[in-house]
């Protein structure tokens, strides 16, 4: 028997658990980005207060991607070793 190796349905778990974590922080960090972006260019924010807006806005999108990524694949994983 092969202890210590993954089966295939636990690879394909993983790929699948991975491709959603990365789906759902897209979409988060669209939406995060478009919070920040859309009022700016409603309100008509230029100059420095807009490329600031604009630089806060990728970075906190970046930030909750990868929260997003990391607590999905880290969620998934206690739940693998509980075995469930």
């Amino acid at each position: 028997m092969d202890m210590g190796r993954e089966s295939r349905w636990e690879k394909d778990a993983m790929t699948v658990e991975i491709v959603f974590a990365v789906v759902t922080a897209a979409f988060l960090a669209a939406i995060v980005f478009g919070a920040l972006l859309v009022p700016a260019v409603l309100v008509g924010v230029s100059g420095p207060a807009g490329k600031a807006l604009l630089v806060m806005g990728a970075v906190l999108a970046a930030f909750a991607a990868v929260w997003r990524v990391v607590r999905v694949l880290l969620r998934f994983d206690a739940v693998r070793r509980q075995g469930r």
